[in-house]
């Protein structure tokens, strides 16, 4: 079977930064408090902690998304958008994306991802369906706020985000079942 494209290599180019992570890494399994407990897939939903340095002079806010590009859907599935997030902010702590928000810099917002629900839906690919990427990229704006509301999908938050990313830092985890 074919490997789905990563939807930014269709985007314009733009510059990289550094991202790290306490509780994920590169190419490496999520954790359990990173995997779906919402779908059965015996983790916790937690968002996991990420930190970002070296974003480019004129960053006014950030947007943090995580997707997965391998889902069975046609489209892939939005696990997690926040956006509106201060230029100021350079980490989100772990459980950051819990539905209330509580743990997000003020200010910054989320969508509902493709479960329907606010904050972070850990990964639940299905079982046998192989390896999945979980893309984290946090994305540096131009702009201080994205004209959305938190009714709007992930997709029209990337419309936005569209021609206002200066630049995007990625950390790509993986799972399977």
């Amino acid at each position: 079977m074919p490997v789905p494209p990563i939807p930014y290599d269709f985007l314009p180019e733009v510059p990289s930064f550094e991202i790290q992570s306490n509780d994920v890494a590169d190419g490496e399994m999520l954790p359990m408090p990173q995997v779906s407990g919402i779908f059965g897939a015996g983790g916790e939903d937690v968002s996991p902690h990420l930190s970002w340095s070296g974003a480019p002079t004129g960053t006014l806010s950030f947007a943090v998304t995580c997707f997965d590009p391998d889902a069975p859907t046609g489209s892939g599935f939005w696990h997690w958008v926040v956006y509106d997030i201060p230029a100021i902010t350079e980490e989100l702590p772990t459980g950051a994306g819990s539905q209330d928000g509580t743990l997000l810099p003020e200010g910054a917002k989320q969508l509902k991802n493709d479960a329907g629900l606010y904050g972070y839906l850990g990964s639940a690919p299905p079982s046998g369906h192989g390896l999945h990427r979980y893309i984290f990229a946090v994305h540096a704006l131009s702009v201080e706020s994205l004209p959305i509301e938190e009714s709007v999908s992930a997709a029209i938050c990337g419309f936005n985000m569209f021609g206002n990313t200066l630049a995007r830092a990625i950390i790509t985890p993986v799972y399977e079942q």
